[in-house]
């Protein structure tokens, strides 16, 4: 390989140390000067982590948008379930509150119970839709 000689002037504190790292290293300072010029000029490594950034910056764009999907049909089945409630539910009479808030009670602790089950073995609403969606497309 053919060499071409350059001459510059750097900060003596720089030149201190590029001969202190020749000297520990063994290896001459040009060796050191021409390593340091070509990792400089090289655009690899910056090409590689800003496309590593990227892909990163890309991947928590679909876990957002996936978040905001589910997040959207957790609001709407919700709102559905409350509207149909309201509308078919009549009120109850003044004798009977006592019992139904009871009755209520029991119930909500039930729901409790089978919600924390549900998300212990990691079953969820999204999931549940997604197979019943594809098992009603086939």
């Amino acid at each position: 390989m053919k060499k071409a000689k350059i001459t510059a002037y750097v900060d003596a504190a720089l030149f201190d140390e590029i001969d202190a790292l020749a000297t520990r290293r063994r290896v001459p300072k040009t060796q050191i000067i021409e390593a340091a010029l070509a990792s400089f000029l090289s655009p690899d490594s910056a090409e590689q982590n800003e496309a590593a950034i990227v892909r990163r910056l890309d991947r928590l764009t679909r876990s957002l948008e996936r978040l905001e999907r589910d997040q959207e049909i957790t609001t709407e089945a919700l709102a559905l379930f409350v509207r149909f409630w309201l509308t078919t539910t009549p009120p109850l009479p003044d004798d009977t509150y006592a019992a139904a808030k009871a009755k209520g009670k029991e119930r909500y602790g039930g729901f409790v119970l089978t919600l924390s089950r549900r998300l212990a073995k990691g079953s969820t609403l999204t999931k549940e839709l997604s197979r019943d969606l594809s098992a009603s497309a086939d």
